[in-house]
């Protein structure tokens, strides 16, 4: 069993319509993998993992909900312990974009007031594109939210999506609470032990 130091514990909540590619971001982002061939996200799943930004070690509990609508009153219970939220939508699907509004709703009924949140326009690898870029900057500079457009497939922005919403949280949570507490737990995860400096 291995000892883990670490100076923040962060929760993260990937939210979207199905089929956008939450679970696939996941999957790119914690285990630097990807499959077509996945089952569908019944209600909600989660993955650990540790990473060191601005010299600050961080473990991370990333949790990917179902995007379809009989799963949302199980996975809005979710929303109040984030401290950061992925919005997604799937560039060659025009609805998924529109449904951000809706997504955002959810946000402010459920969440905590001021939670930090990114929107991700996924699937940018494919041809069939149907959202253009600018939209999406467009819905993200409405709701005050930076914006990437990714591919776990192709691994693009992915690490950067995320690991940019992870040091907005670091920063105003070291804004809020300027003395560090160490957080000592023990578990079987292998620390990530790459140290980064990152600015988003």
């Amino acid at each position: 069993m291995t000892t883990h130091k670490f100076d923040y514990f962060f929760k993260l909540l990937i939210i979207g319509e199905a089929t956008v590619g939450k679970t696939c971001l996941l999957l790119r982002y914690a285990d630097d993998s990807f499959t077509q061939n996945h089952i569908t996200t019944i209600g909600i799943d989660f993955k650990t993992k540790f990473i060191n930004i601005n010299n600050s070690v961080i473990k991370l509990q990333i949790w990917d909900t179902a995007g379809q609508e009989r799963f949302r009153t199980i996975t809005k219970s979710y929303y109040k312990d984030a401290n950061g939220i992925i919005l997604t939508y799937d560039i060659s699907n025009s609805d998924s974009l529109k449904n951000i509004q809706n997504w955002m709703k959810l946000i402010e009924q459920n969440a905590e007031d001021g939670v930090c949140k990114i929107l991700v326009g996924n699937k940018c690898d494919l041809e069939n594109r149907v959202v253009q870029k600018e939209e999406g900057e467009k819905i993200a500079q409405d709701f005050g939210m930076k914006f990437f457009e990714t591919s776990a497939k192709s691994d693009i922005n992915v690490e950067e999506a995320f690991n940019c919403l992870v040091t907005m949280i670091l920063e105003k949570n070291q804004k809020n609470s300027p003395n560090l507490n160490i957080v000592i737990e023990k578990d079987n995860h292998k620390k990530n032990k790459k140290k980064k400096k990152f600015k988003c």
